[in-house]
């Protein structure tokens, strides 16, 4: 699933920045004001996200699919041989790599987690209604590896700083989930778990189904409240880190995203589901302050 996107913020763009893309997500605004070195970092991992993201959302034959996040393995896999990178995403991979000492695990996580969007041989998988289990494994895959990673390039790895990305990593994810549901249903997918479907007496799988049920509001509720669970127990996570301040990036995104899941229980899933999203101004506002040392209240 795509990062959050906000209108472009108009900068001028750093020339370490993709050049395209991240000027238009949430997550564009916290990375701008990183030093050099930790931006560039940032953007060549987010630049390696959504190429993932990019093979396992656009149309194409599966087994394709497969095999270009295959040769993405193979050429991750390289970099730690020591092989020269052979393209601008690797090259940049290749400096954060060796600079900030980032876990090869997680670059693989990545692409597990891309692969789980994509269908079997025989037809199955993607996801739709996956068991809760499966859920927060994709989660992990997709949104806590780049927080995994992400603290490394911020400050260091320890037992509360991976608390607070793992648990960070599944809240934003959820979020995505509940903003994109038609977006996702329109390539088949169905990211709200089982479980939940079960509660709320919602017996379909099929996407357009469950989007149209009467009971789709209590689903997505019960969704909500763990996302927000899962942004309370980071930010527990994050009070304990002595060196908090060096991960004012993360929590600016962290601010933003638990605005954006408030706004959308507000909106709530109903009927039509007006677009949610963080304005330019709010989140460039929102990580000026984080940058200061002043964070604004959630």
């Amino acid at each position: 699933m795509a990062s959050p996107l906000i209108p472009s913020p108009g900068l001028s763009r750093p020339s370490d920045a993709p050049a395209s893309g991240a000027s238009g997500s949430t997550f564009y605004w916290p990375m701008l004001l990183l030093p050099r070195s930790k931006r560039a970092a940032m953007f060549g991992i987010y630049a390696y996200c959504r190429r993932l993201d990019d093979i396992a959302d656009e149309p194409g034959d599966p087994a394709v699919k497969r095999r270009e996040l295959d040769q993405w393995r193979r050429d991750i896999h390289g970099l730690y041989r020591g092989d020269a990178p052979t393209s601008p995403i690797l090259a940049a991979l290749k400096g954060a790599i060796d600079r900030y000492g980032l876990p090869r695990a997680e670059f693989d996580a990545l692409i597990d987690g891309m692969a789980m969007d994509i269908p079997s041989p025989s037809g199955d998988g993607g996801m739709r209604a996956p068991p809760l289990c499966t859920l927060r494994l994709y989660c992990r895959r997709v949104a806590g590896a780049v927080g995994h990673l992400a603290i490394r390039v911020f400050d260091r790895a320890d037992s509360d700083t991976e608390i607070f990305a793992t648990s960070l990593g599944e809240a934003l994810q959820l979020t995505n989930i509940l903003r994109d549901l038609d977006e996702d249903a329109a390539m088949g997918r169905l990211y709200l778990p089982r479980e939940m479907l079960d509660a709320a007496g919602i017996a379909e799988s099929d996407p357009a189904a469950v989007l149209a049920h009467p009971k789709l509001e209590a689903a997505c509720t019960a969704l909500a409240r763990r996302a927000e669970g899962c942004f309370g127990a980071a930010e527990r996570a994050l009070d304990r880190c002595p060196r908090r301040g060096r991960l004012w990036a993360a929590l600016a995104m962290m601010i933003l995203y638990r605005r954006l899941l408030a706004r959308l229980m507000v909106r709530g899933w109903a009927g039509h589901r007006r677009g949610v999203r963080i304005g330019k101004r709010e989140a460039a506002w929102v990580t000026i302050r984080c940058t200061l040392g002043h964070p604004p209240a959630r």
